[in-house]
């Protein structure tokens, strides 16, 4: 998942701001990581990063969104990151937004 960040007058910045198993799958290609592996072995090789699960910024362990997959084993990036996606919509779905988030939405800007 990615989402394109707020215009700004400065060329400075990234061009696409991602969360959710597009962020995992960024930090799978940087680590030094083989599969077939284990979640565990996922989590400890990439040190257990926060991942941010929506636009927002909000973050979760990654170890905090392995232990909600079922499986344990994954032959492949693909399959873990298959497995990942529906924990990080559930996040991102569940997650009440805070009282000054409401007022920013509600504001006309």
């Amino acid at each position: 998942m990615g989402v394109r960040p707020p215009p700004s007058n400065s060329d400075e910045g990234p061009d696409v701001i991602e969360f959710g198993i597009a962020e995992v799958a960024a930090k799978l290609d940087d680590g030094d990581l083989s599969f077939p592996a284990s979640g565990e072995e996922v989590v400890q090789v990439l040190s257990d990063p926060r991942i941010k699960y929506d636009a927002d910024g909000h973050t979760v362990p990654l170890s905090e969104a392995v232990s909600e997959v079922e499986r344990g084993h994954f032959e492949d990036k693909q399959e873990f990151l298959n497995a990942l996606h529906p924990v990080f919509e559930r996040y991102r779905n569940s997650r009440t937004p805070s009282v000054i988030e409401r007022v920013r939405a509600a504001l006309p800007l």
